[in-house]
């Protein structure tokens, strides 16, 4: 018999706050953290806007800002996370084998030093001609750049930092499957507690691409919206006037445990994970399969794994990224699951609000989940003004509204075909 596995502790740093309750009170209230950007100089970038975490620092989380001063933003986020998250739950309180606690994230690579890469690339164009002065860009770099802030950029390091903050000796991985990322690395920290290869488990995401590199990236691929003039109405999932998605950060962790350890010390339990789905469509390195047979095929199987019939689900956080082809295959896959209940189904996407906060998205997103559990609520999606006639369902427009949440589903959709979907119930003795 596999071990049941509970939410003993939530943290997260967005771009809407960094404390769990004011952060659920903005979104219910419809508030948006999307603004121009103010990292870099974005005025001659398509893209102007993103939804950035303004005005926090590690010093939030009881950290020295100094002391972090030469590891990455995306490290940062996560530790501000994670200190919340394992102080919330209580689980170093008492007695904790450290080979028995362990950390899976998925976060992504840090923010990437633009600035110290132009000045070597500079650097070699100075020779002249068609070709670039090599030696001069090495000689640059090896003056320049620092080389605990380089490897700080990789997107292993935050996993690695956790460890050693909490002393956790047991397994540690870092999985990077784009927007899916966090939720897998959830999805895998509980089956490792199901098979009794650990008891707590710190799990979550932490992300930035908010930066030269990144902007560019996804604008090349046309899939940023280009929506400068309303910031917070740039990101428009199911609208028929939606151009694309708007880039987020930060992180959120959560503190995963056994049943019956978090019983024995006496935790809060938040909720329980019951399901977990995993597939990829085998397609394409962006698209989604147009008929989204990988999106079906992983909610199929995180309602198998929980063991719930698709009449149990009572709200779905979509993965809802304002994109004209997700938003349309999401809503297809909706309705390839649930027939003709899935119109009595609300659906919402909160990056309507947060922005898409790529590898950390699922994290967020699964804590919105247990506070929609908790307040029996579900949060709206903003800016649904104009509704595409392919994209049908109930997505619970512009206001929060009451609903019975005992058992939900939140579904995250990687660049690449990756597909992961969590079912979290209400804690039930």
């Amino acid at each position: 018999m596999r071990r049941r596995v509970v939410v003993t502790g939530m943290g997260w740093v967005t771009p809407l706050g960094a404390d769990i309750e004011t952060v659920w009170k903005r979104l219910l209230a419809g508030h948006s953290g999307i603004g121009y950007i103010s990292l870099f100089d974005a005025s001659n970038f398509p893209t102007k806007v993103a939804a950035e975490v303004r005005d926090w620092d590690l010093s939030d989380a009881g950290e020295d800002p100094k002391r972090w001063q030469y590891q990455g933003r995306h490290t940062h986020f996560a530790v501000g996370a994670a200190k919340k998250a394992v102080a919330a739950s209580g689980v170093l309180d008492g007695s904790l084998d450290p080979l028995r606690f362990g950390i899976y994230t998925g976060s992504g690579e840090g923010q990437q030093d633009f600035d110290r890469f132009t000045k070597m690339m500079v650097a070699a164009m100075h020779a002249g001609g068609d070709t670039l002065d090599m030696a001069a860009f090495t000689k640059t770099g090896l003056e320049t750049l620092h080389p605990v802030a380089e490897l700080e950029q990789e997107p292993n390091m935050p996993a690695a930092h956790l460890a050693s903050l909490f002393g956790a000796e047991g397994p540690n991985v870092n999985c990077l499957t784009a927007c899916a990322a966090s939720s897998q690395a959830i999805g895998e920290a509980v089956e490792i507690i199901r098979r009794g290869e650990a008891d707590v488990m710190l799990s979550g995401g932490a992300h930035t691409m908010i930066h030269p590199f990144g902007v560019t990236g996804f604008n090349l691929l046309t899939a940023l919206s280009t929506h400068n003039d309303e910031p917070r109405k740039a990101s428009r999932p199911f609208d028929r006037n939606r151009d694309g998605f708007v880039l987020g950060e930060g992180a959120g962790m959560v503190v995963l445990e056994d049943l019956g350890r978090a019983q024995a010390r006496g935790a809060a339990i938040h909720g329980e994970i019951i399901g977990y789905g995993s597939t990829a469509d085998a397609y394409r390195i962006t698209d989604t399969h147009p008929d989204g047979r990988g999106a079906i095929s992983c909610i199929k199987m995180a309602l198998d794994d929980a063991g719930v019939a698709p009449e149990e689900i009572d709200y779905i956080n979509a993965h809802g990224t304002s994109t004209a082809v997700n938003d349309r295959v999401e809503t297809l896959a909706i309705k390839q699951v649930f027939g003709p209940r899935a119109y009595q189904i609300p659906v919402s996407s909160t990056k309507s609000m947060m922005g898409h906060l790529i590898a950390a998205a699922g994290a967020t997103e699964l804590i919105i989940c247990l506070l929609a559990i908790r307040d029996n609520m579900a949060p709206p999606t903003m800016n649904l003004d104009s509704p595409d006639p392919d994209c049908d369902l109930d997505y619970v427009p512009n206001k929060a509204r009451p609903v019975a949440c005992r058992t939900v589903l939140t579904n995250s959709f990687g660049f690449g075909g990756q597909n992961i979907s969590l079912v979290l119930r209400q804690f039930e003795n």
